[in-house]
């Protein structure tokens, strides 16, 4: 009788195991599934963010494509800078996406800027700077604190430098001195928002100095795309003043015969530096209608005398600064199709403007007004003449800049932000940065990074 208990005994204990076993069968394939179906949802998620990002970026290249003043008149109050209702958390089935579109004009190109005007940087020193003009030069002189070849081969995981134009803006990383924080500054979401965590010091990532200012980074005020079009605002090639002569000049500026004789009377040896070398401090207001092909003294000329002969009897005339400010927008002294490092005035923020301006205070003082005024404008400056206009702007000074400023842009970059949100798990971010050139046709992708935070995207894939 005690045997037959204590078999019994083995039999329930066996069973027993049995059922614990199948429980913790049960348990595991349980949690297996919930977490196999959070994967699948997470992945499609993750689908979705992709495919609402794609569609925000077509979003914004279509919105540049229908800009009626492509690329000849660009202002901050164009759709595709204020255009919230196609842009701010655009609902696209379970996802929702958000857009920005950020002029690469309003930047200095770090391919052409000099040392001064990076200086007038903020957190810029004198290496740095020196430093990025070895990476893009050709030759293998170091600056007085910059670096060569040698420098970067020595490094524990050494590299070769670029001696040549940078290929994405991220690859300043790689320059001696440039670091992340430099770079990126506090605003490592580049929305252009001062949020929460970008002004709390050391209590979460990013660190910051936490104050109420965003330090944008010279991300926000360094480009290496930035490129103009050597057209006017209807498409035209550009007169090249250097190189057409009177005939040229006066049919396609519609000019007196003076004033195509003064132009390339005054033409050096060398060539006009910038447009602006046409005037001075001096020129005439308006013209004095002083065209000698219609002077009497012409109509009563021996009709035996050569066309020579009457050229030499026309008065060049100098240029006013009503006909300047007239032919401004048809006249270059390039020949390029694509002008690089052009920065529009229409767009460009206070730092550059003051960068390009000298950066000395006087610098701060005319940016400030070149703002106000283009503020006061609604739609923006329509040609760089318009800049003359300026309150503290002097010809001098416009000189100096006339050769370096447009009114226009084809380059820009589009950030998108896309959220899928499921009770399941918690929501899926998706970021994606392009850089597209809507002068080609189709538009050109120059640069496309997609993934969780552009901040970590050093590397990222470039088009160049």
């Amino acid at each position: 009788m005690r045997v037959l208990e204590y078999r019994k005994g083995l039999v329930l204990i066996g069973v027993l195991w049995v059922v614990a076993v199948l429980m913790v069968i049960a348990v595991a394939t349980g949690r297996k599934s919930r977490l196999d179906s959070k994967v699948c949802v997470a992945r499609t998620q993750q689908v979705r963010c992709k495919w609402a990002s794609r569609a925000g970026i077509e979003k914004a290249i279509g919105v540049l494509n229908e800009d009626e003043d492509f690329g000849t008149d660009d202002s901050l109050v164009d759709e595709w800078s204020d255009n919230a209702a196609d842009f701010n958390d655009v609902a696209l089935g379970d996802c929702r996406f958000t857009v920005r579109v950020i002029d690469e004009a309003s930047k200095l190109n770090v391919n052409t800027v000099t040392k001064e005007q990076l200086m007038s940087l903020e957190y810029m020193t004198e290496e740095i700077a020196d430093a990025i003009i070895d990476w893009r030069d050709k030759d293998d002189n170091a600056g007085a604190g910059g670096a060569e070849e040698g420098y970067y081969q020595n490094l524990p995981f050494g590299y070769s430098i670029r001696n040549g134009p940078f290929g994405t803006i991220r690859e300043l990383l790689r320059v001696k001195g440039v670091t992340q924080e430099l770079l990126y500054g506090e605003d490592t979401n580049f929305n252009g928002k001062l949020d929460f965590n970008e002004r709390d010091g050391e209590d979460s990532w990013p660190a910051d100095n936490g104050d109420d200012k965003l330090d944008k980074g010279w991300i926000a005020y360094l480009s290496c795309y930035s490129s103009g079009r050597n057209v006017d605002a209807y498409g035209n090639q550009k007169v090249n003043i250097n190189k057409a002569q009177e005939g040229q000049l006066r049919r396609s500026l519609n000019i007196s015969r003076g004033q195509a004789k003064w132009i390339v009377d005054n033409r050096k040896k060398d060539g006009y530096k910038s447009i602006a070398d046409l005037i001075s401090d001096n020129s005439p207001k308006e013209s004095g209608g002083n065209d000698s092909s219609n002077s009497s003294s012409n109509s009563n000329s021996n009709n035996n005398s050569g066309r020579n002969s009457r050229n030499d009897r026309v008065q060049a005339e100098p240029l006013d600064m009503e006909t300047f400010r007239r032919i401004a927008d048809q006249i270059t002294t390039r020949d390029e199709k694509q002008i690089p490092g052009l920065v529009n005035i229409n767009t460009a923020s206070r730092e550059v403007l003051k960068a390009l301006l000298g950066g000395d205070k006087s610098a701060e003082s005319l940016a400030d007004d070149i703002i106000a005024y283009r503020g006061g404008l609604g739609m923006g400056m329509s040609s760089i003449a318009d800049v003359l206009d300026v309150r503290s702007m002097k010809v001098d000074k416009f000189k100096k800049i006339a050769n370096l400023i447009t009114v226009g842009s084809d380059v820009f970059t589009v950030r998108c932000l896309a959220v899928a949100e499921s009770e399941q798990i918690v929501k899926t971010t998706l970021r994606t940065e392009a850089v597209v050139d809507r002068s080609a046709e189709p538009v050109s992708i120059l640069y496309w990074y997609q993934g969780a935070d552009p901040y970590f995207a050093s590397y990222a894939r470039s088009g160049q």
